[in-house]
């Protein structure tokens, strides 16, 4: 099935592409979403005359996570957690963890889908480098110090 991205997305386009994607995925994601929509005719012409608009308003987005990038940026954010003598924690320290104390430490608002964690929740106390996704192009690094309480 064909579709008109309406913004750019990871591993498929970018802006305006006509892309072939699976029905089950633009039915139940993209056009739902707001992120595409079907490559009619009319749509093709409806999203040319608002070309200029989506692109300024995926430049202001762009420009928004670099921003919140540079506040961002290589800070160390220390979550203290309940652990045992040995270093491991009752429980874990997660993406929604994470993301309260960066926007708490940083006064910028981290959503935890944001939070990049491909080794899953920490479970022991430590330091961790975590990637948080703020744009499909902007990516931050933070340093996470878990610490026993």
């Amino acid at each position: 099935m064909e579709v008109i991205l309406l913004e750019k997305i990871e591993n498929l386009g970018d802006l305006g592409d006509v892309v072939n994607v699976k029905p089950g995925y633009a039915r139940n994601f993209l056009v739902p979403q707001g992120k595409a929509k079907y490559a009619t005719p009319e749509n093709i012409q409806e999203l040319e005359a608002r070309r200029a608009e989506l692109e300024k308003a995926a430049a202001e987005a762009l420009a928004e996570a670099e921003a919140k990038r540079e506040k961002i940026e290589g800070q160390e954010i220390t979550i203290p957690a309940k652990a045992g003598t040995e270093g491991r924690l009752f429980g874990s320290v997660g993406p929604v963890d994470i993301a309260q104390a960066v926007s708490e430490a940083t006064g910028v608002e981290i959503q935890r889908r944001q939070v990049r964690m491909p080794e899953g929740p920490i479970h022991e106390v430590g330091e961790r480098e975590i990637t948080l996704h703020l744009h499909t192009d902007v990516n931050a690094t933070i340093k996470v110090i878990v610490i026993a309480e």
